[in-house]
């Protein structure tokens, strides 16, 4: 793939975060291996789970459990592969109340035009923290 195709890969995934949880899986492979490392515990999409469901799950989920405050991308940076969302963001738990801010980067590696790799990392400890306290 080219540096071009996998950033226009990884657009269409932030312009899609506002549709429907099947509207984004669509972008993702079904044999897809995604990771967000953390407290399994604390939220349903913490952790490293496989397949396409994933991201639907994760969409569906985090719409359940978190008020998006705020979502800012900073830069997508890429190449042939792999593509990189840099940004903060702010969301409050539904269950605690408790509001989450952290800068993030989201890893996604790209082939045949469909994600295959999801890693995002933030302050886990962060997260944690609002999602028990």
């Amino acid at each position: 793939m080219s540096r071009e195709e996998t950033s226009r890969v990884a657009q269409a995934f932030l312009s899609r975060l506002g549709a429907s949880a099947d509207e984004v899986a669509e972008l993702f492979s079904p044999d897809l291996d995604w990771h967000i490392p953390g407290d399994s515990g604390a939220f349903p999409w913490i952790g490293r789970k496989t397949g396409r469901t994933a991201a639907s799950d994760f969409i569906r989920d985090l719409r359940a459990l978190m008020e998006p405050l705020r979502f800012e991308v900073h830069e997508v940076l890429g190449s042939n592969r792999t593509a990189v969302i840099l940004g903060d963001l702010a969301s409050r738990s539904l269950r605690t109340g408790n509001t989450i801010e952290t800068a993030f980067a989201i890893v996604l590696t790209v082939s045949n035009n469909q994600i295959t790799r999801f890693l995002m990392l933030e302050d886990s400890f962060a997260v944690s923290r609002a999602a028990r306290s």
